[in-house]
């Protein structure tokens, strides 16, 4: 694909937009593969393609936790390592989807997704005390591997999948669920990548150009974070959703 000056600036400002909502709460990648698809990116590619942004925003927001520290680090790699294989199958799964059904999928979750940043309140008050029984520990890993799955499919709206698994199950604060979630998601992206290298054509220089946005935004997004600054609003995401959700539909 060849590409003029202005749709170079689309992907790195998607990009950048893309990475702050994923760090801060889940669901930028509503935002990074729709813009590549408006682009004529198919939506099969469109999906592995956006694994490079994904990649990059959550190296730059764990570069930023790491220099504040890591809270359970044996928790957390747990809990990644639970994720690979669900993201593998899922990868395996998506890659095989031809583009018009793909596109029906894709519009149902971003009207699930829509939904969700509409009707989605707080999920309460930030925890002092990491309280976590045997049950509730195996559970939430048993769970992590149906949300590698999600994010190894689609990726799309991961954050709503892993937030109550961190959250209510295994009872993390707010801030320790952010931090958490990039690390998990970091390590599954890496195993999809791969999958999707080997069953699909990738993109590679626009995934670039929009992980320079997507960096930049994590790592705003990490920093935000770590202020208190996880109430991230989202309605204004509503109207571009139910664009892309009406072009996927009516005008494949």
């Amino acid at each position: 694909m060849d590409l003029v000056a202005w749709e170079f600036a689309v992907l790195i400002l998607a990009g950048f937009i893309g990475g702050l909502i994923n760090v801060m709460a889940g669901g930028g990648s509503i935002i990074t593969m729709p813009v590549m698809m408006f682009l004529g990116v198919p939506g099969p590619v469109a999906n592995a393609t956006n694994r490079i942004p994904v990649l990059a925003h959550n190296i730059t927001a764990i570069l930023t936790y790491l220099r504040h520290g890591i809270p359970q680090s044996w928790l957390i790699l747990s809990l990644s390592l639970c994720a690979i294989p669900g993201a593998i199958v899922g990868s395996l799964i998506s890659a095989q989807i031809p583009t018009h059904q793909f596109n029906l999928v894709l519009a149902m979750v971003m009207v699930v997704v829509m939904a969700l940043m509409l009707t989605g309140k707080d999920t309460g008050s930030v925890k002092d005390q990491f309280n976590l029984s045997r049950i509730r520990l195996v559970f939430g890993h048993l769970l992590m591997i149906l949300a590698g799955f999600w994010g190894g499919f689609i990726q799309i709206g991961i954050g709503f999948v892993l937030l109550p698994i961190l959250h209510r199950v295994l009872s993390l604060n707010l801030i320790e669920t952010n931090i958490y979630k990039v690390f998990i998601i970091l390590t599954y992206t890496v195993a999809a990548l791969l999958i999707f290298e080997n069953q699909l054509e990738i993109l590679w220089w626009i995934g670039v150009v929009m992980a320079l946005g997507n960096a930049v935004g994590g790592w705003l997004g990490a920093r935000l974070t770590l202020s208190g600054g996880e109430k991230f609003i989202r309605r204004a995401l509503v109207v571009a959703i139910g664009a892309m959700v009406v072009k996927l539909i009516w005008f494949p």
